[in-house]
């Protein structure tokens, strides 16, 4: 049986995002210990009391300047490795970012699935559910975690964001790569029911092997709409840069570059500050870097710490 309100925990870096969802929820994030030693190794555990609780901790697993993916989800999976061993009934991973998802499947000979080896790691320190926000696949996700499994979306922030944005001129849906078909064909159905009015489509052709990216070829009908180019992330926005200029070209008018995780690597400022397109939108999932120029100016950062308390409200005490 578990014990009192849920308690809820975030791991350095996403402090920021783990006060946002407490304050929603109406509680205070539970302190915990982060001890680094001389040799980078680490000790991590709650200050309080998890016996019999049901214990949520936030942390977003993308690599940055001050740590690694790899550092990350070391201090995730032993930070909940501790909860388990302190008898916490339920501990929920709640991680809007989940990292090495990009490789989830095999597309050369010997390749590593590393979707599938985080979800052994995962269930290893017995976590009971895995809350994320936009996989890089969803499908891939579903299958390789025994544990429960959430998979969150910012649809609805980004829609009440965009729509007084769009007004009432035609509007069309992008996707940037054929990976990301299935991921706009959802926001596609969501933004007509919002809107009330049929949205248009389009797809980019993107290649990729050893590092190069290649393929031109633009299908759909923008001419005359605002397009929408929607993706999971943003790393260093040479994709979403592509799909603006194959958009423009095909005569759209105003582009929006809509992805959940603004990762902003090495050269994105740059590559994103130059791209034809009029706003760049995403979610507050990571901390990105401090960006400056053309980019900081057009970037609209919105909150999405609703959804994540909206599903730690519908889930505490549940025993499923």
């Amino acid at each position: 049986m578990m014990a009192g309100a849920p308690l809820l925990f975030a791991i350095g870096g996403s402090e920021s995002l783990g006060e946002r969802i407490a304050g929603r929820l109406g509680i205070d994030l539970s302190p915990l210990e982060e001890r680094a030693f001389e040799d980078g190794e680490f000790k991590i555990r709650p200050l309080v009391s998890v016996r019999n609780r049901d214990v949520y901790v936030v942390h977003a697993l993308n690599g940055d300047r001050h740590r690694s993916s790899n550092d990350k989800l070391c201090r995730l999976l032993f930070f909940i490795g501790a909860l388990k061993d302190s008898a916490a009934a339920r501990a929920t991973a709640v991680v809007p970012y989940l990292c090495f998802a990009r490789k989830d499947r095999q597309t050369k000979p010997r390749d590593p699935v590393t979707t599938r080896y985080v979800a052994q790691l995962f269930d290893a320190v017995g976590v009971d559910r895995v809350a994320a926000m936009e996989v890089h696949n969803l499908a891939v996700f579903q299958n390789a975690f025994r544990c429960d499994t959430d998979h969150l979306d910012a649809n609805a922030v980004f829609i009440e964001h965009l729509k007084p944005l769009i007004g009432d001129t035609p509007v069309a849906v992008v996707s940037p790569d054929p990976g990301g078909v299935k991921r706009a064909d959802i926001f596609h159905e969501a933004l007509e029911a919002a809107l009330g009015r049929p949205v248009g489509g389009g797809l980019m052709e993107k290649h990729r092997s050893m590092g190069k990216v290649t393929g031109d070829t633009f299908a759909g009908d923008v001419a005359g709409r605002t397009v929408i180019i929607l993706d999971d992330m943003i790393s260093t926005g040479g994709t979403m840069a592509r799909a603006a200029a194959a958009c423009r070209a095909a005569g759209a008018g105003d582009v929006y570059l809509v992805a959940t995780h603004g990762l902003f690597s090495e050269g994105a400022d740059e590559t994103l500050g130059s791209a034809d397109a009029r706003r760049v939108v995403v979610a507050n999932t990571v901390a990105g870097p401090p960006l400056s120029g053309r980019l900081a100016s057009r970037l609209d950062l919105l909150d999405v710490s609703g959804v994540f308390a909206d599903l730690i409200r519908r889930s505490s005490g549940s025993d499923r």
